[in-house]
């Protein structure tokens, strides 16, 4: 590919991509930060779960969030879902053009591994495609509602993953792939179970049934663990500018590890500010 070409394309696939992040991400913290600040009001009318009035710009708003839907659904009701599509796809061919075009110069380390640029490939894509069906089946499994055993279960996972991936790729490519595949299940959460789950209430709701709340339930569920993903990946996505402190370093699988759970303790907090 032509160099000023492939540049341009660079360019433009990370714009979109960083955009596409931020409304995505935006809205995510956005709606953690609101569930953790509603406030049952005194004569709240039944299934009403808080409310919560704020103030931006000149203007107030008032939130009230409804464990169950309301008896007529409204004209115009807006899903939160193509942020995550686009902040995917723009990813996933920003991986590509940054790393598996171009013979795969930030691909692999030919001083470090004997694993082809093809054989690389393979890796990366292959881990991509295998990381979400993992991930649910651990929790969908019933070790998946045992918060703390899960959870460790996982984190042993990433760090598998980075020590295996380190020892194949680049260290840049490898923590670059670790973020892809975080991002990758978070979407997957977002198309395979979330709204699936939200279309499913309002489908009953349509048809006069009874809504499940489990449902809700289980959804809410993903959202918390994309929550808690989300900072890990915002720094695996930028790593490739501190190559000293993190990829270049000589056990960067476990600084990789660390920053991973560093950045999960911190989701926690930041949330909830």
């Amino acid at each position: 590919m032509n160099p000023t070409l492939a540049e341009s394309l660079h360019l433009a696939l990370r714009w979109l991509h960083v955009i596409a992040g931020i409304m995505w991400i935006g809205s995510s913290i956005f709606f953690n930060w609101l569930d953790g600040h509603l406030v049952v009001p005194p004569g709240a009318a039944a299934g009403v779960e808080g409310e919560l009035w704020m103030v931006h710009s000149g203007g107030f708003y008032r939130v009230e969030k409804k464990l169950v839907a309301p008896e007529a659904l409204p004209k115009t009701l807006h899903w939160f879902k193509w942020e995550a599509a686009f902040t995917f796809l723009s990813g996933f061919f920003l991986l590509i053009v940054v790393y598996y075009l171009g013979g795969g110069v930030y691909l692999v380390d030919a001083d470090k591994t004997t694993v082809g640029v093809h054989g690389a490939m393979a890796i990366g894509l292959g881990l991509l495609v295998i990381a979400w069906p993992v991930y649910d089946a651990l929790f969908r499994s019933p070790l998946g509602s045992a918060r703390v055993p899960s959870a460790v279960v996982g984190f042993g996972l990433v760090v598998a993953v980075a020590y295996g991936l380190t020892r194949v790729l680049s260290g840049r490519a490898a923590f670059i792939h670790v973020g892809a595949m975080l991002g990758t299940i978070m979407v997957a959460n977002v198309w395979m179970r979330i709204l699936p789950a939200t279309r499913k209430m309002l489908n009953a709701l349509r048809e006069g049934k009874p809504v499940d709340i489990q449902l809700g339930e289980k959804a809410k569920a993903r959202t918390i663990h994309n929550t808690y993903m989300t900072v890990p990946l915002i720094f695996l996505m930028i790593s490739n500018h501190f190559p000293t402190a993190t990829y270049g370093a000589n056990y960067n699988w476990l600084i990789l590890s660390l920053l991973v759970l560093t950045g999960g303790f911190a989701a926690k907090f930041i949330y909830k500010s």
